[in-house]
């Protein structure tokens, strides 16, 4: 579709079940600003309350996925006004809170660069492919910043003892370590890039739309109820109650039982594509 000039930097696009939001700002490696945030956000938003889409690809024009924040919204950030600053920050982490709880499976396709809050899209998103050659990396400390609002999605995705690495040394690394740290999924080489995407898409849409929001709300709250616990055994006990629970009430609903019917009648269930 086509936007004003301030949107023209994100574009939605819809084909079926499948919806694409893509970063088009090549000219400056799709960094964003207060601006495109606003606009990735209001997209996200949109599409979460879209009970037709059932996979959201995140994708850039150009040579680079995302070199994270603009400069010219960097320039406006060195100021001492903390308010202003944590305005900013606060619809930022808005932004990766968005694409972590959307209800759909959000896939990330990564290709050349992914940068400090760049890096920070591809963590928040369910799966990620990148293409051969890809860097990524947390880059913040060197500006004497911190990786703040992507710490969340960062420290789920890779684990604390990798993230203090990746992040006191603001170093970069390929996207072969990624995948072995969980940050990426799939590497493939440029050109099949597009492939692979839309092929973990094609495995997604075989799946029951409530189930995966479900699968997404299981993982979080399993996380977090072990962490929460007075001690790992009342952890596993609270984890265990509450699993049982959620696989009865899954086996019971109507997409549950739509389900196991096509699986026990050899036939595919209506949602499948």
């Amino acid at each position: 579709m086509n936007d004003s000039p301030t949107e023209e930097s994100v574009s939605v696009e819809r084909e079926g079940a499948v919806a694409r939001v893509t970063l088009r700002r090549p000219d400056v490696r799709n960094a964003f600003d207060d601006a495109v945030v606003d606009r990735l956000l209001g997209a996200f938003q949109d599409l979460t309350r879209d009970r037709g889409v059932r996979a959201i690809v995140l994708a850039s024009e150009g040579k680079v996925f995302s070199a994270g924040a603009d400069l010219a919204w960097m320039k406006r950030m060195v100021t001492p006004d903390r308010e202003t600053n944590a305005a900013d920050a606060l619809k930022l982490a808005d932004l990766y809170e968005a694409i972590q709880c959307a209800p759909q499976a959000v896939v990330a396709r990564v290709q050349g660069a992914a940068l400090g809050g760049g890096a920070g899209l591809v963590a928040a998103a369910d799966i990620a492919v990148a293409a051969e050659g890809t860097i990524l990396g947390f880059t913040e400390a060197r500006l004497g910043i911190l990786p703040a609002v992507i710490s969340p999605y960062v420290v789920m995705k890779i684990g604390a003892g990798a993230a203090r690495r990746w992040f006191v040394t603001g170093a970069r690394m390929d996207a072969h370590e990624a995948r072995r740290l969980g940050l990426v999924h799939e590497v493939v080489p440029a050109d099949e890039l597009d492939a692979k995407v839309n092929e973990i898409v094609f495995d997604v849409l075989q799946c029951g739309p409530r189930a995966v929001a479900g699968c997404k709300e299981l993982v979080e709250d399993v996380v977090g109820g072990l962490a929460m616990a007075g001690s790992l055994e009342d952890g596993f006990e609270a984890v265990k109650q509450y699993t049982a629970e959620r696989i009865a009430e899954a086996r019971v609903s109507e997409e549950g039982q739509e389900g196991l019917k096509a699986f026990l009648e050899k036939r595919r269930a209506r949602w499948a594509e």
